[in-house]
């Protein structure tokens, strides 16, 4: 039985990219109507110092062995910062072929006794997910602040197709693009899980906004920039989340809500907090720092 005809990852990035940098962006000059968005293949090919024939098979699969120079030259055309150029790098790596064709079947996910223990003590809003940003444990204080974050729910299908989870942020298109874009960078290369494909294939036939997002090819690391919500308890929060890996199977995050301490969103956080245990709460400033989460629980890690 012939093996299925393997993804063309790198090329879909090269193309993805290419179309969202314009002439002017890198001082190209325009003449007349162009036909195709962003930058043309032979434009991206001269400024990188390649032939334009060697970057069509790049695009269209033929050659998926760039050197790092190349891959360096085409970052620098396509102005990706470093976390994509480090993303590119990825997808042009070969993966070992057991590893493309199978995927184990997942066992039960549960969180180590410790990170259970420390998403209790630690005083603030936290979960943990695994790869596919499934929730598998939340504390009473994260669901409290966001209703969609508890055991068995999706991160991306609530951000996606919950109403009530979009109404909750402040700039919901804009947070919800940032957690696409860490995701996929989570995924690397490894985007032929069946959890990964049957998750990608549901909310893109049923959002056309993830389908928009997912086909820009964003990468960034977790939790980068400010988190706005309109809570309907304490009102509005800018609150900041920390990501950090968990030993275990299934690429463990453990997330963290945090507010700036001294700040009007600190005393919110804290008021939620003794309206959810229902009991006052250590203030903010003397609460656990997420810096210090790392030696309070050894099975976490920063990320």
């Amino acid at each position: 039985m012939k093996d299925m005809p393997e993804e063309n990852l790198l090329g879909d990035y090269l193309r993805a990219r290419r179309e969202l940098v314009t002439p002017e962006d890198i001082g190209l000059p325009t003449h007349g109507m162009r036909r195709v968005p962003g930058l043309r293949r032979e434009e991206v090919a001269m400024l990188a110092g390649i032939s334009s024939d060697y970057y069509l098979r790049l695009e269209q699969g033929r050659d998926r062995n760039p050197s790092a120079q190349v891959l360096d030259a085409l970052a620098r055309v396509l102005r990706l910062d470093d976390t994509a150029t480090g993303y590119l790098h990825q997808l042009a790596a070969p993966r070992p072929r057991a590893h493309r064709r199978s995927h184990p079947r997942p066992r039960r996910r549960t969180v180590p006794p410790a990170t259970a223990q420390l998403l209790e003590a630690i005083g603030l809003p936290a979960f943990v997910t695994d790869r596919t940003l499934d929730v598998i444990a939340a504390n009473a204080l994260a669901t409290a602040l966001v209703p969609s974050v508890r055991v068995g729910g999706n991160r991306l299908r609530s951000f996606f197709l919950d109403p009530a989870e979009q109404a909750l942020h402040t700039d919901w298109a804009h947070t919800a693009a940032r957690c696409v874009a860490a995701f996929r960078r989570r995924l690397g290369s490894d985007v032929d899980d069946p959890r990964v494909v049957r998750l990608v294939g549901e909310l893109s036939l049923a959002s056309e906004e993830f389908r928009r997002v997912w086909a820009r090819h964003d990468v960034r690391p977790p939790g980068t920039g400010p988190i706005g919500m309109n809570h309907p308890q304490v009102g509005e929060l800018n609150l900041t989340m920390s990501k950090l890996d968990v030993d275990g199977p299934d690429g463990m995050t453990l997330a963290v809500y945090h507010a700036e301490p001294g700040t009007e969103d600190a005393e919110r956080l804290a008021l939620l907090a003794s309206l959810t245990t229902g009991r006052p709460v250590r203030r903010p400033a003397d609460g656990p720092d997420v810096s210090d989460v790392r030696e309070a629980d050894g099975s976490a890690r920063t990320s």
